[in-house]
């Protein structure tokens, strides 16, 4: 309600607001003249007055300061931009007087490719901005180049080619013109390899000019070595080239701040740039400050009177943004919980946890799963606990107090775990203490991992080792196996402890006497080389300690500690090495038979050949006894019919040598034979069967045939039969007189790569059907009805003993069938072989 007016006037009369009254009293007596709406308003009007005027004069003294810390900043950049040139200059002297002192000791011969190509490695090594040293001779080639593996390719000097042309080139002209130090700086050009900083000294003796050395800088290298840390650390910092482009990337620590006011923005203070001496303008540094706060860090008035302006609207933003992280972060917890409860839910392992007295206090669905038991069911229980065996509890009583006492091992340890249903399984257990957030110790975890099946199969792996060695040690045959190079036996059975004994003695005299492994003596009196050989067939030795013959087998194998070992399996085969020489005295008994037999087919043929000289002989005896009664024979007379006579004998006796010569027993003897010797003793007789069978032989031995390596009255013997047989078959075939010929061709021929001779015989007969040709040389097999079916499989017998091979194949006119023909190639006579075969055969 409004005051009475004469009231009103009666108050204010005495007053004065000019008066000179206390500025508090004029104040209150202003304020109460006003109406209270206006009150309100400038209430609320007052307060923004005043922060803005505040913020005005915030931004004026902070505008004020900024501009004064700007200056002392940017002196601050000249000190330590001119501070860096002088240390980097310091650092390109330094190189180029060791540089120059290189050059010197090369000009002076002390210094060679191998001794430039350490050093200049080693100053690589020492001083990182250097990237390559090359030295280039007079003529411009390069001798040597020595670069950091950072250099790319493109950029690397070969040895012995020239300086490509190009501004390197250009320099190293000028220098031979006019030897002296130089720096080149190449430009920085798109797609082009990062520039580095050349530098070229000559190599002088006297006035003679001998080249250059020139080194290489990496511009990044040598602003980040060369520049001291604390520059790098607030400026950031270039190198530029003589057109003012970049050759190096910015070094700098800080970044541009988050405020960004348009009164308060944070602008780069202007560059200075510094040309690098000795390189000179074409090699500059370029340095840069941002300021990264307004340099009112040590103002703390005016940081309380900011804070204090922003502190009331922070403070419920502050409020709001911090409960929603709360929020945010309860919702995490209870995710992360949920998710650790799934996963510890789904793994195989049992979890079970215990407070310091033993009590459970948690299990995952795994351990309550292997187990049988439910959780609420276990969780509480102190020991003994459900799950324990009754028979174990008190070994397992003792194991809990070890483990509630901390005596746990590292490797757990096994148990045995009852189920509900009493079943047991094993089980190992490991165990690690509970920590909660404070870091006090709370109780154990435990985790529990059934292993019944990996002990099953333990198990069945020892019994099979088990079986497996009582394999070995039940073998018939000696086992060894020891490392190469080493005398260490790392396995060997019964047997070979037995022959041998227990050293590798046994194990390395089998290898050396079988072939395989040799010795050699290195430079070290002490010591051998082992060196395997390996061969393609078992060795057979004769071991006189033990009276038997063994067969020596090996094979490579890495043992089990990552080492190459060789194991050696030694056979006892003196039973069949026996029966082989029994089976080789009765096959040397059947060639025996055989070319009896064949002198029994021929000795029709034999007889009627020598019935033609003994007649010869009586004729010429009796005409001789005739004249000589009647008194008519003259001495010249009688000096022919002696002369025929005993030509005659010599004939008949020749006869019978050979026959006796091919039928009587001798051992087999292999050795260098004439080819042509052989045939002719196989063609006389085996022409006497043809001419009886009325067949005519021909045959065709190439010249200069060189020896063979055979046993000669085998090979004849073979010859012989096939001859035999050949004409046999013309006669069965009934040919006609024009068509009955057997030919014999002997020419050389390479099988295998191994030169040798080829015994061919043709004949003209009906030759042989297909089911004959799949079993010829099948023993006991014959075409004819009174053959003994051994003559053919003898003969390949021979041959295949010879290493030699035996085939037969029809002859073919069109599809006309003209004969047959039967060859069998033997190698030639080789010292090497002879030798080898020797120590085969050494009963022999």
């Amino acid at each position: 309600m409004p005051t009475p007016p004469s009231h009103h006037h009666s108050d204010l009369a005495p007053t004065n607001p000019f008066s000179l009254e206390p500025p508090t009293r004029w104040w209150r007596s202003w304020w109460r003249s006003l109406s209270p709406t206006r009150q309100d308003r400038l209430a609320a009007i007052a307060p923004l007055v005043s922060v803005a005027l505040f913020l005005v004069a915030i931004a004026a003294s902070f505008w004020y300061l900024r501009t004064e810390e700007q200056e002392r900043e940017q002196d601050a950049l000249i000190r330590a931009v001119d501070y860096a040139q002088q240390r980097m200059r310091l650092r390109l002297l330094e190189r180029q007087e060791q540089i120059m002192r290189l050059a010197r000791d090369v000009a002076t011969e002390q210094v060679g490719t191998a001794e430039f190509a350490s050093r200049a490695e080693t100053f690589i090594t020492q001083y990182p901005e250097l990237q390559a040293i090359t030295w280039i001779n007079a003529e411009g080639r390069v001798i040597i180049s020595q670069a950091a593996p950072t250099v790319p390719p493109e950029q690397l000097h070969i040895a012995a080619l020239p300086l490509p042309p190009g501004p390197t080139f250009d320099v190293f002209t000028a220098i031979r013109q006019q030897p002296h130090s130089v720096y080149l700086q190449p430009l920085a050009r798109t797609g082009m390899p990062v520039p580095m900083l050349q530098l070229q000294v000559p190599i002088t003796a006297g006035t003679r000019f001998l080249g250059t050395v020139l080194i290489e800088y990496s511009v990044d290298n040598l602003l980040r070595y060369a520049t001291p840390t604390e520059v790098l650390s607030r400026y950031t910092v270039n190198m530029l080239d003589a057109q003012g482009q970049v050759l190096s990337n910015p070094v700098a620590s800080h970044t541009q701040p988050r405020l960004s006011l348009p009164w308060l923005s944070f602008k780069p203070l202007k560059a200075y740039t510094i040309p690098i001496m000795p390189v000179g303008d074409s090699l500059s540094m370029s340095a840069q400050a941002y300021r990264t706060s307004p340099g009112l860090v040590g103002n703390g008035l005016f940081w309380l009177v900011g804070s204090l302006s922003v502190l009331t609207a922070w403070l419920l933003l502050g409020t709001w943004r911090h409960t929603g992280k709360r929020l945010r972060t309860q919702e995490a917890l209870v995710a992360e919980t949920n998710f650790r409860r799934a996963m510890e839910n789904s793994i195989l392992t049992g979890m079970r946890a215990l407070d310091l007295h033993g009590r459970i206090t948690y299990v995952n669905a795994a351990f309550c799963q292997m187990t049988g038991w439910d959780e609420a069911e276990l969780v509480g229980q102190l020991p003994p606990y459900p799950y324990w065996p009754k028979e174990e509890q008190n070994s397992l009583m003792l194991k809990l107090k070890d483990e509630l006492s901390g005596k746990t091992m590292p490797g757990g340890f096994q148990v045995r775990v009852q189920r509900k249903n009493g079943s047991c399984f094993d089980a190992r257990l490991y165990v690690s203490p509970l920590i909660d957030a404070h870091g006090q110790h709370t109780g154990w975890m435990s985790s529990i991992t059934d292993i019944t099946e990996p002990n099953r199969i333990r198990a069945q792996l020892a019994a099979s080792h088990e079986r497996f060695t009582i394999v070995l040690e039940s073998l018939d045959a000696s086992v060894s196996v020891a490392p190469l190079g080493s005398a260490e036996l790392l396995f060997a059975n019964k047997l070979y402890r037995q022959w041998f004994g227990s050293q590798t003695g046994g194990h390395l005299q089998l290898l050396q006497q079988a072939g395989i492994l040799k010795t050699s003596p290195q430079e070290d009196d002490n010591a051998i080389s082992l060196r395997p050989k390996v061969r393609n067939k078992n060795a057979e030795v004769y071991w006189p300690e033990l009276g038997k013959w063994l067969e020596v087998r090996s094979r490579y194998l890495t043992w089990v500690d990552g080492r190459l070992a060789q194991m050696v399996i030694a056979t006892d085969i003196t039973a069949r090495h026996l029966a082989e020489e029994q089976a080789a005295q009765q096959a040397e008994r059947a060639q025996t038979a055989s070319r009896l037999i064949t002198m029994g087919e021929m000795a029709s043929s034999v007889a009627h050949e020598l019935n033609q000289p003994l007649t010869a002989i009586n004729n010429y005896c009796s005409g001789m006894l005739s004249r000589l009664d009647s008194g008519s024979l003259t001495e010249s007379q009688m000096r022919f019919a002696l002369e025929k006579t005993a030509h005659q004998a010599q004939r008949a006796g020749q006869v019978i040598q050979h026959i006796r010569s091919f039928v009587k027993r001798s051992k087999p003897n292999r050795a260098p034979a004439q080819v042509e010797d052989m045939v002719a003793e196989a063609m006389e007789l085996a022409n006497i069967e043809l001419r009886r069978r009325n067949v005519r032989l021909s045959h065709h031995i190439a010249a200069r045939l060189p020896p063979v390596l055979a046993d000669a009255i085998l090979i004849e013997q073979v010859l012989v039969n096939l001859m035999k047989n050949a004409a046999e078959a013309i006669d069965h075939g009934g040919r006609p007189e024009g068509q009955r010929s057997v030919e014999l061709l002997v020419r050389p021929k390479t099988l295998e790569q191994r030169p040798g001779v080829e015994f061919a015989i043709q004949d003209t007969g009906p030759g042989l059907p297909p089911q004959v040709l799949e079993r010829l040389f099948e023993a006991f097999f014959s075409t004819k009805s009174e053959g003994m079916g051994i003559g053919l499989n003898l003969c390949r017998s021979i041959v295949e003993s010879h290493s030699g091979r035996l085939q037969a194949q029809n002859l073919y006119n069109g599809s006309e069938v003209t004969g047959c023909c039967f060859s069998f190639w033997i190698p030639l006579a080789d010292p090497a072989a002879l030798q080898e075969d020797k120590d085969t055969h050494p009963q022999q």
